[in-house]
């Protein structure tokens, strides 16, 4: 069986992405979050509403939660992790670079997304191993939680052995989403915070994939060392707070409380 194709397309979205309205400011009130890519739509939302709130900006970086993890154990300087999943900010614990234990913030989805042109609705999970379909994107599961849970999910519906040639492997979610809109793959496995996005809803089409994979619970350190430490924990109080957590499934990701 010959091994997932991975495409070289859209590198600009493998490692962290800088948004554009996160440049480092004047206001010397900043945290540096990396932020797994399944929030790229989220933060969006948070970065403006934190900052009309506390005056503080979030300058946010997007990846994949193990390459982000891999560049906070190295020194990068972040002041907050969100990750997609319990294990790579546990592994920024046991590097010793965080100040607590992750704490879950969220929880995550996997859907089957599609663009409407497909031609084929509604979208089913039968899909992914009809032979209409040739291409299915997935992230890569050694670093991005959603790419894990989407190799799980295809394990436990007993399809994976059928679907494996098919997939082409993206650094991260939103990569996936990228593929998947731009042709590269006619159909892939991607968060419910992307799909359920005013654009991917313009665009695409989307089922929940059937709750067989681990549980997506993703969580947060702030990172130790911080300058802005105080900052960084005060984000993290407002992520967790009953205000924002109440609206977290406006984002298609679920509230821990």
């Amino acid at each position: 069986m010959r091994p997932p194709k991975l495409l070289p397309s859209f590198l600009a979205l493998c490692l962290g992405i800088l948004f554009p309205f996160a440049m480092q400011a004047q206001n010397s009130r900043v945290v540096r979050v990396a932020a797994a890519a399944d929030l790229q739509p989220v933060m969006l939302i948070f970065a403006q509403e934190f900052e009309k709130e506390t005056g503080i900006k979030l300058v946010v970086s997007l990846g994949s939660s193990g390459t982000l993890a891999t560049q906070i154990v190295n020194g990068a300087p972040f002041d907050v992790f969100l990750g997609a999943d319990f294990t790579f900010p546990e592994k920024v614990v046991a590097a010793g670079k965080a100040e607590a234990a992750p704490v879950a913030y969220a929880k995550g989805t996997l859907v089957l997304w599609a663009r409407k042109d497909l031609g084929i609705a509604p979208l089913h999970v039968e899909l992914l191993t009809d032979p209409r379909i040739k291409t299915v994107a997935i992230a890569n599961a050694e670093h991005a939680p959603y790419g894990r849970a989407a190799v799980a999910a295809l394990e436990k519906l007993k399809i994976y052995d059928a679907v494996k040639p098919k997939l082409v492997v993206a650094e991260n979610v939103a990569q996936t989403g990228q593929f998947v809109e731009s042709g590269n793959a006619q159909v892939g496995l991607i968060s419910l915070t992307l799909a359920s996005s005013e654009h991917y809803r313009q665009v695409g089409q989307f089922v929940l994939m059937p709750f067989v994979y681990p549980e997506i619970r993703q969580c947060a350190v702030v990172v130790k060392g911080s300058d802005h430490a105080a900052d960084a924990k005060l984000f993290l109080d407002w992520v967790l707070s009953d205000k924002v957590q109440g609206r977290l499934k406006d984002f298609g990701i679920s509230p821990v409380k």
